[in-house]
């Protein structure tokens, strides 16, 4: 049994406040901390228990020196890293993180990278140094970076010219900023150059013990309820339970892992940093600055990809070219999350390539919670089961465990021990992170159903569901992602968003905002939206058609990349004069 699985499992009590925990020193355990019934070692960091590990057992020749970080530019050049040079260019960014810039233990550095090499080393640097990392996506305008920066407090920046002058038009706005580090060619006035230092820096630096507890890394969440907030992870959270939730990709050592995922997103550090280096496989990269369905598909072709994770819609425009031209002779994995996969989806890409499509389930507090892995039955719709760590459950407005077949509210029980893996809390937001708790569980704020094998089905996001009365008097719950599911199978569908709309008749009823085809742009759209309501009534419960359609050019969107439906929603209230 390789050394990974040895790591106990454990979890910490959470208390009656905020997330109390209670800890017990064991002597006869070499000083080990006990967080509830399980034992973790105090000591814990991703860098030296996993990325010098496997530096080690190469240059003790007791592992090959296969590629750990495998990096394409697409227009030529190429980066190939096996564990012993990432270790030590790694060990080199450490020493610019606390040399050069000055930074140290403790200290916030907002890292907003596209997809290159340095987005991982300076995360590793990260690691080693003690230093807190605030992923960002490149999408963020100044307003975006002003907040971050300000509300983390954070000593420091690294970005690319992407983002540069963004960073520049605010930061004199952030008191707390000491430092800009630039990720670049060019030189840039006021910014320090990554590469020029990185290139002069010693590969011995002195991995720092961080504490299994201690802060390793600052989440902001999407902000589809109320500003960003920052979600705080430690070293347990993420570096060990990224090591327990190893294996749910099937990885072998000698595989390859392409992540097709923003930077900034967390599935990113779980599926292309984690997950991969915690099983020896490696990371493959590919830089797209725009998604391009062909490139992916050549990718896929020319390179021994032996597993691909991508959103849903990934697939979705995979499956829009001519699949038959290309062959995928390595890849024998693919997983998905991040919103609802469509079966018709699943049942395609089954037909075209022969392969299934494996949903994982999550969010930014806590990490990987269900999955479909490659040794399970794969249901249509279906997010999976539990990772063994998790007791997931659905649960009613009481904090009642229900029985398969009830709709609930998902969510992690987090009493009277705490699981691996989630988060800390929300810093200097402790009332919303109480507000999250209902009885033993930590709400994840989506509603689904368990069936009787232990597999969750999502419905929608709880601020999402709509109540609508029917005939007779009774009420309907719909889930929007039902909705949308169906109304994505027609062939007129490219995007589509559903919201609750003011009723006078039945309080609130379904809308749905729709993308159209640009061939379909041209049909009548009285005529087109009863095509639709027909649709959705033949291919799901009628009463759930949608009773309003609006026709839109594009739908509002998160920094994330996510739909963002709140912002549709309030519009939908507010022209009504209706309070929601």
């Amino acid at each position: 049994m390789h050394w990974l699985w040895k790591i106990p499992r454990y979890c910490a009590h959470w208390g009656t406040g905020m997330f109390s925990r209670t800890f017990h020193i064991n002597i006869k355990k070499q000083m080990s901390i006990q967080w509830g019934h399980q034992e973790v070692p105090a000591k814990s960091n991703f860098a030296s228990d996993v990325i010098d590990h496997w530096a080690n057992m190469e240059k003790a020749g007791k592992r090959p020196p296969r590629p750990a970080l495998w990096w394409v530019s697409g227009s030529g050049q190429e980066v190939k890293w096996n564990f012993r040079e990432l270790s030590d260019i790694s060990q080199q960014a450490a020493n610019v993180l606390s040399g050069a810039c000055g930074l140290q233990r403790g200290d916030r550095v907002a890292v907003v990278l596209p997809q290159v090499p340095e987005w991982w080393l300076v995360t590793l640097g990260c690691f080693r140094t003690g230093i807190v990392f605030m992923p960002g996506t490149i999408q963020m305008k100044s307003s975006d970076i002003l907040y971050r920066l300000q509300t983390s407090k954070a000593r420091a920046i690294v970005a690319g010219d992407e983002v540069a002058q963004e960073v520049d038009a605010v930061a004199p706005e952030c008191p707390f900023l000491k430092v800009k580090l630039l990720v670049s060619e060019k030189r840039r006035e006021g910014w320090l150059n990554f590469k020029a230092l990185l290139k002069d820096a010693s590969t011995t630096h002195h991995c720092v013990e961080t504490g299994s507890h201690e802060s390793a890394a600052i989440y902001f969440t999407s902000g589809t309820s109320g500003p960003p907030k920052m979600v705080e992870h430690s070293h347990s959270s993420l570096g060990i339970k990224g090591k327990m939730d190893a294996g749910w990709t099937g990885l072998d050592v000698s595989d390859t892992i392409w992540t097709i995922s923003d930077t900034g997103w967390i599935v990113n550090i779980l599926a292309s940093f984690l997950e991969p280096w915690s099983l020896g496989a490696c990371t493959f990269v590919h830089l797209l600055p725009k998604f391009d369905p062909q490139t992916v598909l050549k990718v896929l072709s020319n390179y021994p990809i032996n597993s691909m994770v991508g959103a849903p819609l990934i697939y979705r425009m995979l499956l829009q070219q001519d699949l038959s031209s290309y062959k995928f002779p390595h890849l024998h994995s693919c997983f998905t999350g991040g919103e609802s996969l469509l079966p018709e989806t699943l049942e395609d890409w089954k037909a075209k390539t022969g392969l299934d499509i494996r949903e994982f389930y999550g969010q930014t507090e806590t990490g990987l919670t269900c999955r479909v892995s490659r040794t399970m039955t794969v249901k249509p719709g279906s997010l999976g089961t539990a990772v063994p760590h998790y007791d997931v459950q659905i649960i009613d407005e009481h904090g009642n465990v229900l029985p398969p077949g009830k709709e609930g509210d998902i969510a992690i029980r987090v009493k009277p021990i705490r699981p691996v893996g989630i988060f800390s809390g929300y810093l200097e937001n402790p009332k919303k992170t109480e507000a999250n708790i209902r009885g033993d569980f930590w709400l994840l704020g989506d509603r689904g159903i368990k069936d009787s094998e232990g597999y969750f089905h999502f419905l929608g996001r709880t601020d999402d569901i709509i109540n609508s009365s029917g005939t007779y008097f009774c009420r309907y719950r719909i889930g929007p992602s039902e909705v949308e599911n169906a109304l994505m199978e027609h062939p007129a569908v490219v995007e589509t968003a559903v919201v609750s709309s003011p009723d006078s008749t039945r309080g609130e009823v379904v809308k749905a905002f729709v993308v159209l085809a640009p061939e379909f742009l041209s049909h009548d759209p009285d005529q087109l939206t009863k095509l639709l309501q027909q649709h959705v009534r033949s291919v799901t419960a009628p009463y759930k058609y949608p009773r309003k359609v609006e026709f839109v050019l594009e739908l509002p969107k998160t920094i994330m990349g996510k739909i963002d439906r709140k912002k549709l929603r309030a519009k939908e209230w507010k022209t009504s004069g209706q309070a929601q």
